[in-house]
């Protein structure tokens, strides 16, 4: 067996280790920063008994941080009883009812389905309120070394991108064959060196960034959880890769190699490229299939124009005699052209499913980064405008400097878009961000009503005309949780001649069940709710709920 045939079978074994990995990684959801849109109890609710179980309602599915979600009673006790249930955005934590009366604090901490942790905490009070409880076991707080140090990771995974494409796609195409290969060789090895860097960092930041802690805190089942993951399994496949390619890249980097070889090694650069957006965003957006694309697009472009104009600036306009650069110039300046076009292209269609709406550009810090990203690519490309006149104008004195002077620029300021970009990747969506805050200046409706066979808790939430969520509780007359066989529930505006309609309703446990409707118009809507608690025993109640 030859040299080349082993090291196209090991390459290829490695690529099929990935494809085995990415069909066996666990399956998410589309989803993507959750937000928390609504609780029950509402947050600074006052209600008149305990109830049993405080439920969590998030934008989008959550996963499990163990141990991360308490109800904290007034005395600072424990008032959660056994672990949450979750159930796609629905979180329900178990609480004891008999608890004193006063104000409840409740904590939590989940992760989203772009692997990015959400955190937060509101009060709710039975009886009457009394001052917030303090809980002193709370450990999850995130270290703000930890965030900086995610960034750092991901900034010095682009650098090592750029550095590997770039050495490897100019060596494999544009590389005279008088010129030695050394320095561009040490270029990719540190390329690929400071991506398996990158790659494994994240993957141990990742247990402090979405568990709580410092930089150290990393334990073996924090770690297990994290490789369980999808942003888990991404890393891992992306370990793979860089292993596989670095059989065929010893031989790129020595000497010219065949076609095969090429075509191999590019196969395992693309599936690379789509473990960026399979860990983050693009995975978790309204259009996965398409933002994934689009994003290892965007990636891709990225690697290919700066990588290029590493090699441009730091070897072929020093190295490359005259005639030399005459026919290289002219190839990379179209490659470069294609590439910018690619990220522009790439760019845009990110930002419109990111971003989704105009006033989430300029009101969110997701959208503001994407401006200020605008703004640097713009300078880059006058710039890069620019160096292409320099090589139509080949034959004018001094445009050797000129250019490496422009390359220079190039890059000074696209550095500056890749830390732009690392911080982009780690913050809210503004799709997301958005709905957060239209969800923060919302209101809420809540009422307790009683009939001769028990006394029932209404929740409407916002209480505005669209979208509302409703809960109801049901308990005995005691004031203890009342396990109800069948719910029925309509609302109507007689007021506008609208004639009942029917909600339809989802138990949660046996004394709560919540349903969504749309109520098309603000008004007084009369909410009737029949609850059979057994299989004769029903009782109708009716609530006035005014919609603002």
């Amino acid at each position: 067996m030859t040299a080349a045939l082993r090291r196209r079978l090991a390459a290829l074994a490695g690529l099929l280790v990935t494809v085995v990995a990415l069909l066996v990684a666990p399956a998410t959801p589309a989803s993507a920063h959750a937000v928390l849109v609504s609780t029950s109890p509402t947050a600074s609710a006052v209600t008149p008994s305990g109830p049993s179980e405080v439920v969590l309602t998030f934008s989008e599915s959550v996963r499990k941080v163990p141990g991360k979600i308490r109800v904290i009673a007034p005395d600072g006790s424990r008032a959660d009883r056994g672990e949450p249930r979750f159930d796609g955005p629905v979180v329900t934590v178990p609480v004891d009812p008999a608890g004193g009366r006063g104000t409840y604090l409740v904590t939590y901490r989940v992760i989203s389905a772009d692997s990015h942790p959400v955190s937060g905490a509101f009060t709710y009070s039975v009886g009457s309120p009394s001052p917030p409880p303090v809980d002193s076991g709370d450990d999850s707080r995130a270290d703000p070394v930890v965030g900086v140090a995610v960034k750092v990771a991901k900034f010095v995974g682009y650098v090592g991108l750029l550095l590997l494409v770039g050495a490897a796609l100019v060596l494999a195409v544009l590389w005279p064959g008088r010129l030695p290969r050394r320095g561009p060789a040490r270029l990719a090895w540190t390329g690929l060196g400071l991506l398996a860097f990158a790659t494994v960092a994240g993957l141990l930041l990742q247990v402090p960034y979405t568990v709580g802690g410092g930089v150290f805190d990393v334990t073996g089942e924090g770690l297990g959880a994290v490789l369980g993951s999808t942003f888990g399994a991404a890393h891992l496949v992306r370990l793979g890769l860089l292993a596989a390619a670095a059989f065929l890249l010893r031989p790129l980097l020595a000497g010219p190699v065949g076609r095969t070889d090429l075509v191999i090694l590019g196969i395992l650069g693309t599936v690379a490229l789509l473990t960026w957006p399979l860990a983050g965003h693009p995975a978790a957006s309204p259009a996965p299939a398409v933002s994934v694309v689009v994003d290892a697009v965007h990636l891709g472009s990225m690697a290919v124009w700066l990588g290029g104009l590493v090699m441009l600036g730091g070897f072929l306009l020093r190295r490359a005699n005259e005639r030399e650069l005459e026919a290289i110039l002219p190839i990379w300046s179209r490659w470069a052209a294609l590439a910018v076009a690619a990220l522009l292209l790439a760019g845009t269609v990110q930002a419109l499913i990111e971003v989704a709406t105009p006033s989430a550009l300029v009101g969110t810090t997701y959208g503001r980064l994407v401006l200020a990203k605008v703004v640097l690519f713009a300078l880059v490309v006058g710039v890069a405008a620019y160096s292409r006149q320099l090589v139509r104008r080949r034959t004018a004195a001094g445009s050797p400097t000129s250019m490496r002077r422009a390359v220079w620029a190039e890059l000074g300021i696209t550095a500056v878009v890749l830390a732009v970009s690392a911080t982009l990747v780690q913050t809210t969506p503004a799709r997301s961000a958005d709905t957060e805050g239209a969800g923060a200046d919302s209101g809420y409706f809540t009422t307790t009503v009683t009939s001769p066979l028990y006394s029932l808790q209404v929740e409407v939430d916002p209480a505005e005309p669209g979208n509302n969520s409703v809960h109801f509780y049901a308990y005995s007359l005691d004031n203890r949780p009342l396990p109800v066989q069948e719910w029925r529930a309509t609302v109507a505006l007689p007021s506008a001649g609208i004639e009942p309609i029917t909600i339809p309703l989802l138990p949660l446990t046996d004394n709560h069940a919540t349903g969504e409707i749309a109520l098309p118009a603000a008004g007084d809507w009369e909410l009737s709710v029949t609850a059979r608690t057994t299989e004769i025993d029903q009782a109708t109640v009716t609530v006035t709920v005014p919609v603002r």
